[in-house]
């Protein structure tokens, strides 16, 4: 008994034709929805007084030795702009540069930071920012490890 290949190379070349035709790839996971965890204390609280005691404080960050940074992504998800507490900063350089100041001072409470995010600010943008926060240095020297995130709220057009 012999085997015809030529039937079973036929059968075999349409079932692949027929898999590469009807398969659809999943879209590129470029974007990636991030659910941020509220932020934590991580550092001494000012008064001995623990977050979260008082229910009215609808501050998170009130009596942390935080420093905190918005980030307002733009319509294509990068870094729209960014702002130290109330100072407004224009890149990831100026960032570094004025971070690298205000954590410099040794009267600096600081000692962690908090980077408020928009929901539409792309991953790769919200790494560049994580790492110009990691290169830093406290006072003391050691490296400023303490980080911590929360979502921008939606009213906040501009931080």
């Amino acid at each position: 008994m012999e085997l015809n290949l030529a039937a079973m190379l036929d059968m075999a070349f349409q079932l692949l034709t027929f898999f590469i035709l009807t398969f659809r790839p999943a879209p590129v996971e470029g974007q990636i929805s991030l659910r941020m965890p509220p932020a934590q204390p991580v550092s001494p609280v000012k008064n001995a007084v623990q977050a979260g005691d008082n229910a009215a404080n609808d501050d998170p960050v009130q009596g942390l030795n935080s420093l905190v940074i918005s980030v307002v992504p733009n319509t294509a998800g990068g870094i729209g702009s960014m702002a130290i507490g109330e100072g407004l900063v224009a890149t990831l350089t100026g960032l570094n540069d004025r971070l690298k100041a205000v954590l410099a001072d040794q009267a600096s409470p600081f000692d962690q930071v908090v980077i408020q995010v928009g929901s539409g600010l792309r991953y790769d943008a919200l790494m560049g920012v994580v790492d110009v926060c990691t290169r830093q240095k406290l006072p003391n020297g050691q490296k400023l490890t303490k980080l911590s995130f929360v979502e921008l709220p939606e009213g906040e057009a501009q931080p």
